[in-house]
């Protein structure tokens, strides 16, 4: 019987697969379990990556969890109908409060489903929380806000960045998986967006949640995009797609920071 109970929050992204992965090949130790947080909105290539990764987690010995809110599946579109706004939208008048509406989706969709499942397991255990957070993504970390819990970040212990993450699986003949986040996420790029719009469900969903919110707490629009526009309005071309000629294609001479 071990003194602290180790849980890694298992995401399906570049960084917590990789914390996951090392573990499982027993070059880190093993946490007790893996809890994935599913928010029941991540994009399709993110539920089909688990899928394919699942089983040779639990094979190389360690238990995976999946959680969900209550109710089982959020639905972004009652919530915006009751005006219950949890994602941290743009508003149409940056003025107030920045531009953005509060997060609270991470909270009450991914943090409190995990937390309310590690109660019921930990047996009065302090639980050591490990966090796929990367060294390029030190200002993240953030100490717990519970006293049962304490956050650790392997990664960055390790020193590794998101691209040794993304070497290390290529290096162990392991798949690379895509950025997981929910379809409607705010922070998206439009690099991002254009993945969202590369799966036809998946955009379907964004769109739908983008004109569904655009009301719904009067008397300011809201917006997933940052150009405070509606999503389907967008161009999200690349410049090269829009014809702009890639000043980067020639050889450099290296005096360009000259």
């Amino acid at each position: 019987m071990t003194d602290k109970l180790i849980v890694e929050s298992l995401g399906w992204g570049v960084q917590s697969f990789t914390l996951i992965a090392m573990a499982a090949l027993g070059e880190i130790e093993k946490p007790d379990l893996a809890i994935h947080s599913d928010t029941t909105h991540e994009a399709t290539f993110t539920y089909g990556f688990a899928s394919r990764w699942h089983q040779w987690i639990i094979d190389h010995g360690i238990p995976i969890v999946t959680v969900q809110p209550a109710g089982n599946r959020v639905d972004p579109l009652n919530y915006f109908k009751t005006g219950a706004v949890m994602i941290p939208l743009y508003t149409a008048t940056p003025a107030r409060k920045g531009g953005r509406m509060r997060r609270q989706c991470t909270g009450k969709w991914k943090i409190a489903p995990m937390r309310k499942y590690i109660q019921t397991i930990r047996d009065h255990k302090p639980v050591e929380m490990w966090l796929g957070i990367s060294l390029d993504e030190f200002q993240r970390m953030r100490d717990s806000d519970v006293k049962y819990i304490t956050n650790r970040y392997p990664l960055i212990e390790m020193k590794m960045t998101r691209n040794d993450c993304i070497d290390w699986l290529i290096q162990h003949d392991l798949e690379v998986p895509k950025k997981s986040s929910c379809v409607f996420c705010p922070f998206h790029s439009n690099n991002e967006w254009r993945n969202v719009k590369s799966n036809p469900y998946d955009w379907n969903i964004a769109t739908r949640v983008d004109n569904a919110l655009r009301s719904a707490r009067p008397p300011y629009d809201l917006f997933l995009h940052n150009s405070r526009k509606p999503l389907e309005t967008i161009d999200l071309r690349t410049m090269q797609e829009k014809g702009q000629m890639d000043l980067w294609l020639e050889e450099c001479d290296g005096v360009c920071g000259i």
